[in-house]
Parts: C-alpha cells; structure tokens; sequence
C-alpha cells in the first residue's frame, strides 16, 4: 500500500511540472488583469498554502458582512427559499470557499473509468502565476475568469425579462404548425415508399402486412397508408441497421454520421425506430424549421462516445443493481432481480416479463443502456411475449407491495408499460386491483398505528404517446376506465400516466388525439421531459410546457441527463438546469392561492384542458412550471441540491449533492451522507456544443456563475393523500 500510495505521489507531482498552454497563458493574465488582490496575494505567497489561507481570509471579510450568505454557506439554513435570498456575488463567494475547504480532495472520475481527479484550483492557478505550470486547461481558467469575475461584481446577473423568453420560445414551432405538418407528410410518404419495396422485394415478410396480386402501385401506397394507423405495423417495420435509417431518410445523414453508426453496429449497439417517429425528422428543412428537430434527432443518431464507452458502461444508479437475497443500494430487500426496483418507502417499480420489457425505439441516452449492453433488454420482441410461468411470477411480486407496510404506489414501468399487449396489461392492473382490495381488507385487523400503507397511486410509465401514439386504440382506454371506475371504489386515488415528450416538435396530430383519449379515460397525462443538450436551448423547455399544457398534460419533471462519458454529448450541465429553473421557468410559477385548487385537477381530468386554461388565464402566466429540476443520484432518489466543491484541471466541475429534504427517503440515508458526481464536460465545452448547435453563446453568459442547486417542492398535485388512520412507523423488507 505504501509503494501505492508513493506512486500516486509521484503522479500528482508529474501534473504540477505540466506546462499551461498560450490561450492558458493569456486567460490567466486577464484574470488577473481584471482581479488585482487576487494577483497580489498569489504573488506573495511562497507556496500554494499561503496562496489558500491568503485568498480564504480575503473571501471570508466579504462574505461575513452578508448574514443570510453566510448561514447559507456554513449549512445553518437550507432550502430554495434560503437559496433565494443569495446575492450574486455570495454565489461566486460560496464557491470559493468550498474549493479551498476542498482543496486537496481525491475523487474516483467514473467518467474516465475511475482515474483519481484531484481538486485544488488555487494551487492549480498558483503554480501558473509562478512557475507557468500545473497543466491546467484553458476551460478551467474560463471558469476562474467567470468565477472572479462575479465575485468582484464585474460580471453581472442579467435576468431575462418575460418578453425575451417569449422571444426565445417562439424560436421552436410545434408538431401541430401546419407547415410542419405538411414536412411530416413528405416525410411520411418516402417512408412508405421504402416500405413497400421492401415488400415486394421480401425483405420484409409479413402475415398481415402484404399485397394481394394484381394491385397498383397507389393501390399498395393506399393499403400502407391505412397500415400506418396500426401500432403493430410501425413495430413490425421499425428500422434496425444505420443503412435503412439513412434510406428512409433519403439518404440525408453525413458520411462521419454513417462512420459512427456503422461502428455502433459493429459494437453491438441494439438499433430500433419505428416508421412513425422517423417521420418527425426533418430531410427538407425550410427556413422556419431549422434545428427544430434536433432534440428528436439527438434521441435517434447515436454519438462516438456511446459508441467507445459501449462495453464498459456502469449502471449509473446504484440501487438498481440487486443481489438475490441481498439488500439493494437503497436497503431495500426485493423480490426479483428484474422485475421490482424501489428507491423509495412509498414507491416500487414493476417491470413486467412480457412485450412491457421493450420500448418502441432507443434513445440514445437511455438510463438503461447498461442493460442492453449486457443484453438483458433487447429488441426480439418475439421472445418477450409472457411465459406460462408470468402469471405465477405476478402473483408473487404482487405480494410484496400486498406484505409491505409503507408502499402505496405501483409504478409499472420498463421498458414501457404500454408495450404490453391489452390482455397482459388488463392482467397485471386486475391483480394490482385485487392486491388492493386484500391489503385495504388486512387493515381492518390492525390497530391504530399498526396499520400499513393501503394503495393511492396507480402509474403507466410509458413513452408511447409520443413514440407511437397509434397504441392508444379504443380497446385500451376501456382497460384503462374500467380500471379506473372499480380501483376507485376500493380507496386508490390517483391514476397517472407518465410519459416523456422531449420536444414540441413531437406533438403531432395523433399525439393530441392519443393525449385526448387518455385525459377521457379518466387518468391524469403528466411530462416527464429529460434536459439534453438539444433540449436545453434557450426557451425550448419553456415552449414545450406551453403546448403540453395545452393538451392537458402536466409537467412533472425536468431531469438532468444521468450516466457518465456514453452521455457526453446529450449532457448538459446541471448549472444549465439551474439557470433554466431560475431564469425561464419562472415565468409559469404557480401563485400559491391556486395550490389547493391544483390539487382536485386529477379528480377532474376529464376536463383537464378546460382546468389548466382558465387557471392560466387568472394567473396570466404561459404555463404551469408544475415540474421539479431534478438529478437521479447514483444512490438514492432524485435532487438538485447541491454545491460546487471542486473543479478539474479540465474545468470539468465537481459537484456534492444532498438528498432532496423535501420528501421521504430509506433511512440509509443517514449513513451514506453526500454524493460527489464529477460533471462528463465543462461548462466550455458545453457552450461551444450550444454554439455548433447555432446558438448565440452570449444569451447564456450568467450560466457560469450558478454553482449551487436547491431542490423545489412538490406541487401539492404530486402528494399522496392523507389516510384517515394513523399509519405505522415500521419499514418492512428494508435492511440497513
């Protein structure tokens, strides 16, 4: 361990003798050009802990005569309403100061397969004032020069008014503009082109899917176009090598696209993207079409960093990798290895084993890529019909929630809960039903403060209104009502589908029409939107809130983009998230007087449309920000409290999250204190992506100085009920 740890040493004093390069030189010389104590303290001190105690006494004096600031910083006070009351300055004061107590600090980079990075950005600034080294990277020195920059007030805040949001979200037309519906049948009518060669040719045989002799060539165009209409045709003729997508795309995708996707393949990439959401790609792009559909197509074309990484992925949460017999990350003691994944006391996840394991297509930045990997989830869609054996396996997995005292929400989930034909859903929601009803019926026998959690919430995770909107037939929103109407009157409450619209250009006519029929059937539709990078343009999350709502869907959340390096391209950094929670969103805050009132829309969903529009009307706001901007942690739950506390020689920053305060968590919790997740790029690097994505870089100048996170509340409409009896305290299948 001693030869270990002496090795180490000598490779930490290695990157001191680094010599910076000319654009390092010269960010470094406005730097302290623009900051003249700072370079004076440097100067003075003959190494780089006089540098630390030098440049720590300097922000202390600032910072102490801010009271609210300083609480905030020694962790005296929490929450967003304490975050609130930051000034800019104490932002970049915070975080200094949480460099230096850091400084030091040694963390395991997943991103580079578990490399030690080490944080001492002063050290780091120190070397290069004396000795021109340290092999700092002018993304750090950006970062120092934003940094003191706003510490010293040079560098400005500079809200957004409402107009220029307005501005930025009319920038992005929807799926439902009549131009862009008219792009989307051009689109539509080259798919089927391609379709029907691979028909006749053979390529594609299919029972239900072929031409009677003798027809047309309209006659076959006629016959397709009423196929279109049908889930199972879209599945049967989705798209599985790079060389159909680029034909189906008339042949649009760039030479190093094709490279990359070629080599995706050869890595055993799975590829999968039904007819339908191909469509809503765009091949001709007219002037008020371009980049609008680049948050889709970033969901579709896969990167070279997924492609490299692939084969060597980790699961990035933790509790999702279980041990027959063991407790998971969370503590949690768990009845299957596949099928039940739980982070919560009140929630577990079931994954069905039937056609509810798969998807309608891949994301690029699938959580779950981990297990396509290894090949636990897949695209044979034949081979994930139900076995026999299901209908056991259900009952068993049932029982857990049944013998569980603190579950009282099913989330089914996969995969995509939708996948599942109607019969095996209809199965599973009646067993759910009849789980129900036997735990409501065990209560009675238990005494006050001994009773369990009966079960509130029923939720769909599915991506199918969007990817294939043709899934939601007549037949399955019957399933869906009839459910609703018998659960109802055995105490569950709440009927939510979750789905996933990542962009306005994905709301289509049949996504409006498949959004209606769900809102009918009684269920309550809300968003769970992930913030990649083609989706964190300025004002897009923005317009995609306004046109969800419209159609009656409630925001839920907005999510970082989790995983490591495979995620590089797609990520966009949580200080992005936080000005967009802080500087856009806000225009569509809910006053708090409508609270109560939000909380009866799911009683009413029926008229949810009519609901939202009259409530944003008397509020005179463009949306409902009814979501919460969250990260899924490696470990336990979702939060966006957190601080800055390091920072690469890469300027890649370094973040230390605590659990959201806000709701309940395992109490293994209190043993597993903070996590630290190295961010996959810098803030640089961010904006130069932004910048090829055609965006003007300056509209996103005070994202530098957000270094600190706080997690929102929940909306009184995502709390579960009060039971009418004291529920017991005790936690069953949980092992700390």
């Amino acid at each position: 361990m001693r030869i270990f740890n002496l090795i180490h040493v000598m490779e930490l004093q290695k990157l001191d003798k680094i010599a910076i390069s000319v654009r390092s030189h010269r960010l470094l010389k406005q730097l302290l050009d623009e900051n003249l104590n700072l370079e004076k303290i440097l100067r003075n001190s003959k190494n780089e802990t006089e540098a630390l105690v030098g440049v720590k006494e300097w922000i202390l004096s600032t910072l102490q005569n801010n009271k609210d600031a300083m609480n905030f910083y020694e962790n005296k006070v929490k929450g967003y309403s304490a975050m609130k009351k930051l000034k800019w300055n104490d932002y970049a004061a915070i975080r200094i100061l949480d460099y230096i107590n850091n400084a030091g600090r040694e963390f395991e980079d997943m991103n580079l397969h578990g490399e030690i990075a080490v944080s001492n950005p002063i050290k780091l600034i120190w070397n290069a004032v004396n000795h021109g080294t340290g092999g700092a990277k002018p993304a750090f020195f950006e970062d120092m020069l934003h940094l003191f920059g706003q510490f010293s007030g040079k560098q400005k805040e500079n809200l957004p008014n409402k107009e220029q949001i307005f501005k930025w979200m009319d920038r992005y037309p929807s799926g439902l503009d009549p131009r862009i519906i008219k792009l989307r049948e051009e689109n539509r009518d080259r798919i089927i082109t391609v379709i029907i060669k691979q028909i006749e040719s053979g390529e594609v045989s299919s029972n239900k899917y072929f031409f009677k002799n003798g027809l047309s060539k309209e006659q076959k165009y006629l016959s397709v176009l009423e196929w279109w209409k049908e889930s199972a045709f879209h599945l049967r003729f989705a798209i599985r090598t790079p060389k159909l997508l680029n034909q189906m795309l008339g042949n649009s995708l760039d030479p190093d696209t094709m490279q990359i996707l070629f080599e995706a393949e050869k890595a055993g990439i799975p590829f999968f993207v039904n007819p339908y959401y191909l469509s809503l790609l765009n091949v001709r792009v007219p002037y008020f079409a371009i980049g609008s559909d680049l948050a889709i197509r970033h969901y579709i074309i896969y990167t070279k960093q997924l492609v490299s990484e692939f084969g060597q992925i980790n699961a990035w949460e933790k509790e999702d990798i279980i041990q027959p017999g063991k407790p998971n990350a969370a503590g949690w003691l768990l009845p299957s290895q596949h099928n039940i994944h739980r982070r919560y006391p009140e929630v577990a996840i079931l994954i069905p084993d039937t056609m509810g394991r798969a998807c309608a297509g891949l994301c690029a930045s699938c959580q779950r890529m981990y297990d396509f990997q290894s090949g636990h989830l897949n695209f044979n869609l034949d081979k994930l019909k139900p076995k026999e054996t299901w209908k056991d396996k259900l009952l068993r997995l049932i029982r857990y929630y049944e013998e569980d005292s603190q579950l009282r929400d099913v989330l089914i989930t996969g995969g995509d809960a939708l996948m599942s034909s109607d019969k095996s859903l209809k199965f599973i929601l009646d067993e759910i039903y009849n789980m129900a009803a036997q735990k409501r019926k065990a209560n009675k026998s238990r005494k006050d403060g001994e009773k369990f959690a009966e079960i509130l919430r029923i939720r769909l995770g599915t991506r199918l209104p969007v990817y294939l909107p043709q899934r939601i037939t007549d037949d399955l929103i019957k399933i869906l009502a009839e459910f609703k109407q018998k659960a109802s009157e055995i105490g569950i409450k709440q009927f939510l589908i979750q789905t996933h619209f990542e962009s306005p250009m994905e709301l289509t006519p049949e996504s409006k029409e498949g959004i209606k029929n769900l809102i009918n059937s009684g269920w309550t539709v809300t968003n769970q939107h992930v913030f990649i990078t083609g989706s964190s343009r300025r004002g897009h999350t923005s317009k995609l809130r306004k046109v969800l709502n419209d159609i009656g869907v409630l925001t839920y959340y907005t999510f970082s983009v989790k995983g490591y390096m495979e995620n590089n391209f797609n990520f966009a950094t949580n200080a992005r998230a936080v000005q967009e929670q802080l500087e856009e969103k806000i225009i569509g805050a809910v006053p708090k007087k409508y609270y109560e009132r939000i909380k009866e829309f799911p009683h009413d969903a029926e008229n949810m449309v009519s609901n939202i529009d009259k409530l944003r009307n008397e509020a005179d706001i463009p949306f409902l920000a009814t979501d919460r901007n969250v990260l899924n942690l490696p470990g336990v739950g979702k939060s966006l409290t957190y601080r800055v506390i390091g920072i690469t020689r890469y300027g890649r920053r370094i973040l230390e999250f605590d659990h959201d305060g806000t709701r309940t968590h395992s109490p293994i919790i209190n043993k597993m204190g903070k996590i630290v997740i190295i961010e996959s790029k810098s803030i640089s690097e961010y904006l130069e992506q932004l910048q090829d994505l055609g965006e003007e870089i300056s509209e996103y100048s005070s994202i530098w100085g957000y270094s600190l996170g706080e997690t929102e509340e929940r909306l009184s409409i995502y709390e579960y009920p009060d039971y009418d009896y004291k529920l017991t305290d005790e936690m069953t299948n949980l092992e700390i």
